[in-house]
């Protein structure tokens, strides 16, 4: 049985964890607007109150830290004590991309538009080996519409922000394969994970014509199962926060084998590794809880410099 440890408690909806070396992770917390850091005996600091909604974390190659942030596209709601994202507020507006110097706090937006148009609500994203980085744009759900988003990629310098990847449905998780050649990203309400061949830094091939953005479907869930954010262990395997069926859906790089691995809170968002070790983090966030699990498989080191 797999031990879980409560590393804290008191998050206000945990997400995008980075382990770092000390033992420390950074994380967001959507519903306070911040990035925080949470140290090896649980006690929580703010790193920078970055407002709207900070969604994903990653450590760019400058070292800085890269946030997707939704602008608050979510009204926070108490449910059987529970937090749960609710409606979009009346004052939401986009979101962004933030750059943070985690040493000070300081902070800069670095993109609110892509090629595309203005960012609706990033999501998450993860560095590739050439110093640019993939995101998701969630986009928001209305009372009667939704809207079509789709995955983009942008240069760290604050020059160049495309998006690659139309039209998705709620696109929410985003990794890249141990060598980078494919990369992942899963749909929240469709629960499921598509993969595209990677050709170049910031290209894809669209091989599938009746894929979402001509995506491979990697693996398709059942039942009212809603994927969030993800991360790919040092195998190859993508491990998918899962929500409803709380826990981490963890799909083969074939996609031939799946596994879950159940955790106590409805609203398993993201995982992260501590580096090529057999560790992973977890954020439950609708009970607000940082935990660690040893993992069966080792760990992968991301794209980014420390």
């Amino acid at each position: 049985m797999t031990e879980i440890r409560t590393i804290a408690t008191g998050l206000q909806f945990p997400e995008g964890p980075i382990a770092l070396d000390d033992g420390s992770v950074l994380l967001v917390e959507i519903a306070r607007g911040t990035l925080s850091r949470v140290n090896p005996d649980g006690t929580v600091a703010v790193v920078a109150d970055l407002g709207g909604g900070p969604n994903g974390a990653a450590i760019g190659p400058d070292g800085a830290v890269y946030i997707t942030n939704n602008g608050g596209c979510f009204r926070f709601d108490e449910v059987m004590g529970m937090t749960i994202p609710g409606p979009v507020p009346p004052e939401w507006t986009g979101g962004s991309i933030q750059r943070v110097d985690s040493d000070t706090g300081v902070f800069e937006t670095l993109y609110t538009e892509s090629s595309s148009g203005p960012l609706r609500a990033p999501n998450d994203l993860v560095f590739d080996g050439h110093g640019g980085f993939w995101f998701t744009d969630h986009g928001v759900r209305l009372d009667r519409t939704s809207d079509r988003t789709g995955l983009h990629y942008a240069s760290a310098d604050g020059s160049s922000c495309v998006e690659v990847v139309h039209p998705l449905d709620a696109p929410n998780g985003i990794g890249l394969s141990p060598d980078g050649s494919r990369l992942y990203a899963a749909e929240t309400h469709t629960g499921r994970v598509w993969a595209w061949n990677v050709t170049a830094p910031g290209e894809v091939e669209a091989s599938n014509p009746i894929g979402a953005g001509g995506g491979e479907l990697l693996h398709g869930a059942a039942g009212q199962t809603l994927f969030d954010s993800l991360a790919v262990d040092g195998d190859g395997w993508v491990c998918v926060g899962t929500l409803g069926n709380g826990g981490i859906t963890s799909i083969s790089p074939d996609g031939e084998q799946f596994d879950h691995l159940p955790l106590p809170d409805l609203l398993v968002t993201n995982i992260c590794f501590a580096g090529a070790e057999p560790l992973a983090y977890c954020t439950l966030s609708g009970t607000g809880v940082l935990v660690a699990i040893d993992w069966p498989r080792p760990g992968l080191e991301l794209a980014h410099h420390r």
